[in-house]
């Protein structure tokens, strides 16, 4: 019984105590609707949402690829297009301002009270000014972090060989083009002569 209530108290000290959902933007470098959600991100949600996790997935990046199929399958997309942003177990297929409210039921969905408040407030204070909110709030404490699939073992040492083979090639491609650089100034000297 004791533990019973003790846990029980315990649990109470820590509602509202968790995390904002993990957000990912899967995005390409050439896509303009991207960048306005990485930006958007980037002057607003890590600022509203301290323990917000953004992870930043670059589609056009091959080892990245099948993640991406993976995601699209997931969340029902028939589209390739990007942004695509998952929110905890939320999908969403691209951006626009008017998405922001819907976004941010979506990272609140495991928040407290006192947490949502408080991301009204730095809601609030970006929307009446916010460079001057970013200024006085220089490091927020949540991060944009940008994923990377380092290349298999395989892909690796294939890459490695491709660059010993190229180097090996244009070392013989200069070294053939000075033997016929030599040949050609010897053959003009002798002509000279």
């Amino acid at each position: 019984m004791k533990k019973t209530v003790l846990s029980a108290l315990l649990g109470l000290c820590f509602v509202g105590a968790a995390p904002a959902a993990d957000m990912t933007i899967y995005y390409s470098p050439t896509c303009p609707h991207c960048h306005h959600a990485k930006d958007f991100t980037n002057n607003n949600f890590i600022y509203e949402y301290p323990t917000i996790t953004v992870t930043t997935v670059d589609v056009t990046v091959p080892e990245h690829r099948a993640l991406f199929m993976d995601v699209l399958k997931s969340c029902d997309f028939s589209s390739g297009g990007v942004p695509v942003i998952k929110i905890g177990e939320k999908c969403f297929q691209g951006f626009g301002e008017s998405m922001a409210d819907e976004l941010r039921a979506a990272i609140e969905v495991d928040l407290g009270d006192d947490a949502k408040k408080s991301a009204a407030d730095v809601k609030k204070a970006i929307a009446a000014d916010g460079d001057k909110y970013r200024s006085e709030h220089p490091t927020p404490v949540a991060t944009v972090t940008e994923y990377f699939m380092p290349a298999s073992d395989e892909s690796a040492e294939k890459k490695t060989d491709d660059l010993s083979s190229n180097v090996t090639s244009w070392t013989w491609a200069i070294v053939i083009f000075a033997l016929l650089v030599l040949g050609v100034t010897v053959s003009r000297k002798k002509s000279k002569k």
